[in-house]
């Protein structure tokens, strides 16, 4: 499975990625901000992502920026479930960060949310990372007033993380951007 945006190509990660992923992945500040991933990141961590089988129904990407020496990887973002619920999730590497490439890739990830049929979409931030707060909130998230302590492998402890959700209205018609008719629950 592929998206297309407007400046952006997610894609899924082949073999040959391992070693972009890990220059790309490899900071503590972007590792901490994640609930999943290990510091410090490794080749095997790597190696485990680009090996990891898809669900067609919570797919993980990598975000690209098509140029013309090529496309460059410049982070990543999925769907999964997290405690029984579609939680979307997304990293961008520093150098790339404060240029919209992580509102483009979530905006692209729940357009496909909505067309896979997902009703509801949550997604959280650690309290102490506002910046991922604000990408989630100018893609159409809503917070839902719960704030939990969530472990962060990239920290090794748990840290208070708050929770954002968005609802569709109606199931997607594959007809262009209406706001994916979504409204805070």
């Amino acid at each position: 499975m592929f998206i297309r945006s407007e400046r952006l190509f997610l894609r899924p990660a082949w073999p040959e990625d391992r070693d972009e992923i890990l220059a790309r992945i490899g900071h503590e500040a972007v590792v901490r901000n994640l609930a999943r991933v290990p510091w410090p990141y490794t080749a095997e961590d790597a190696r485990e992502f680009v090996e990891k089988p898809q669900d067609h129904r919570l797919p993980n990407f990598l975000i690209t920026a098509p140029g013309a020496g090529g496309a460059r990887i410049i982070g990543a973002c999925g769907l999964s479930l997290l405690d029984g619920e579609v939680n979307l999730g997304y990293w961008i590497t520093p150098d790339e960060q404060g240029r919209g490439y992580a509102t483009e890739a979530a905006r692209a990830l729940l357009s496909l949310a909505r067309a896979l049929g997902h009703g509801r979409v949550v997604a959280h931030h650690h309290v102490d990372n506002a910046a991922s707060g604000r990408v989630l909130e100018k893609v159409g998230f809503r917070r839902t007033g719960r704030v939990a302590e969530r472990f962060s492998r990239g920290r090794g402890y748990a840290s208070p993380s708050r929770e954002h959700e968005v609802v569709f209205e109606s199931p997607a018609d594959c007809g262009g951007d209406d706001s994916m008719n979504r409204r805070a629950a």
